[in-house]
């Protein structure tokens, strides 16, 4: 099975922490309450932005950041 493109703008949150587990420790800092979240499959990185009103760019980069060398 292919590993998800990190770059998709409709990669599932439920699938960014999956594969990138480690992404998780930024929504917890804000305490967003994706990881976990029943929605998590239905909702994606914008749709998180916009809920708790992120500058969706820079959570982006800081996420990538986060999962470092592990993003294909």
């Amino acid at each position: 099975m292919r590993r998800p493109d990190f770059d998709d703008p409709d990669l599932p949150l439920s699938e960014l922490f999956r594969e990138w587990p480690e992404t998780a420790a930024a929504f917890l800092e804000r305490h967003m309450l994706c990881p976990g979240c029943p929605i998590a499959p239905f909702h994606a990185i914008t749709d998180a932005c916009l809920e708790y009103d992120l500058e969706e760019d820079a959570f982006r980069a800081e996420l990538r950041r986060i999962a470092g060398g592990k993003i294909d």
